[in-house]
């Protein structure tokens, strides 16, 4: 039979009571206005309210999703789907699953991931709060836009359509809300034909408050392309940092800067040794993070990043720190020595000052990038697995072998 069906229309479903036998019918008269062979399929989240009787007594078929999330019910849905194409979309009447003409087109003529535009197709008054229409979903958007270069501007759309096998291979791990956005970008990633097709949005059909907390599944999106994006989260901010410290830093290391009626010392030499410490701690967190993702199958292997990866060897940062750490002792030893020649008295000269400063930075970038190079190296370390049988001797030959003595 799952060689025979299409499509399958999968609603997640958690108390849905009041509108999900609506949602149903529309899907069940778009398989028959169309012709399309396939099924509708509940993947219901723990339900209190009999929505399991009401989606069978429609003709639904219904599967438990034992582990709580929206997220985890999709996961559950796509896994006992038995259509080749899967159209997604809440049970609460705010999707027109009467109208799917458009996703199924795209599928056919080979989208592995079609997503609908809500603000392409219309945003029926009501359907969507105004913080959610002009300042989450565009910013989010934007991100993985900018995060992951995908063509898609309604990040968060719930209705979309993809192929079972494709969505399957990207082995979608999230439990919540974010997992629209790891659909999204997982695919992106691993170059699927993603395509964008309006659709619309209305109000829900039902009395009780949506399941979405604005706030925290936001951050949850949020926080996932941040996860997902190590060049995003420590890459770029560690190089600005640095770039900034290490300018300002050369700029102040001789002496005071005039700038009109401002002048700049030692306080802003400080300020700029902090932000070399911070920026280089950002960068190794980011060549730590991305050894770690690309290793472990979170983001795709990146030819590019591979390389620069692997001329970053443990023997070449541990040679490039042990010279920071080297020039950092000097420095020290230096400023050591001028307070000897004051018999450990006051120092009031500020030269001595910024070679303290400049001989601090130095040994605790040192120290930073060496722990960073072993960690890193960490990631390399080759994991084999063996079966408990291969590990295990038989009796005979221990009998053997004692037999022998």
């Amino acid at each position: 039979m799952a060689e025979t069906l299409e499509l399958t229309i999968l609603m997640p479903c958690l108390n849905e009571a009041e509108t999900l036998a609506t949602c149903i019918e529309k899907a069940k008269s778009y398989l028959a206005r169309s012709g399309v062979v396939g099924e509708v399929l509940i993947a219901d989240n723990g339900s209190t309210d009999g929505s399991q009787a009401i989606a069978e007594a429609h003709g639904a078929r219904v599967i438990n999703a034992e582990q709580r999330g929206y997220g985890a019910a999709l996961g559950a849905g796509i896994a006992a789907a038995r259509g080749r194409f899967i159209i997604m979309g809440d049970a609460d009447d705010s999707y027109d699953f009467a109208n799917l003409d458009a996703f199924m087109q795209a599928l056919r003529s080979g989208a592995q991931l079609v997503i609908g535009n809500r603000f392409a197709g219309g945003i029926a008054p009501g359907a969507m709060p105004w913080h959610h229409r002009y300042v989450g979903n565009p910013v989010l958007s934007f991100l993985g836009r900018l995060f992951f270069k995908t063509p898609i501007r309604d990040f968060h759309c719930g209705l979309r359509g993809f192929s079972r096998e494709a969505i399957t291979d990207l082995n979608l791990r999230t439990t919540g809300m974010e997992f629209a956005s790891e659909m999204v970008v997982k695919a992106t990633l691993a170059r699927l034909d993603i395509r964008e097709v309006p659709t619309t949005l209305r109000p829900d059909g039902r009395s009780r408050p949506p399941h979405l907390r604005s706030f925290r599944d936001g951050w949850r999106h949020l926080r996932f392309l941040l996860l997902f994006s190590p060049r995003w989260l420590f890459l770029y901010p560690g190089l600005a940092l640095l770039i900034v410290g290490m300018v300002v830093g050369a700029m102040l290391l001789r002496g005071p800067v005039q700038v009109g009626p401002v002048s700049f010392s030692v306080h802003t030499l400080l300020v700029a040794a902090l932000c070399v410490i911070m920026g280089t701690q950002s960068i190794a967190f980011a060549i730590i993070g991305r050894r770690f993702a690309s290793r472990y199958g979170f983001i795709p292997r990146s030819g590019v990043y591979d390389k620069a990866l692997e001329a970053l060897t443990l023997e070449r940062l541990l040679l490039f720190a042990i010279v920071l750490l080297a020039g950092g002792l000097a420095a020290m030893g230096w400023g050591f020595w001028e307070w000897a020649k004051r018999d450990f008295g006051p120092l009031t000269s500020t030269a001595t000052l910024r070679a303290v400063i400049l001989a601090m930075t130095a040994l605790v970038t040192g120290f930073q990038l060496m722990m960073s190079a072993f960690m890193s190296s960490m990631i390399n370390i080759p994991i084999y697995e063996r079966r408990l049988a291969d590990q295990i001797v038989p009796d005979d030959h221990f009998r053997r072998r004692t037999d022998q003595s």
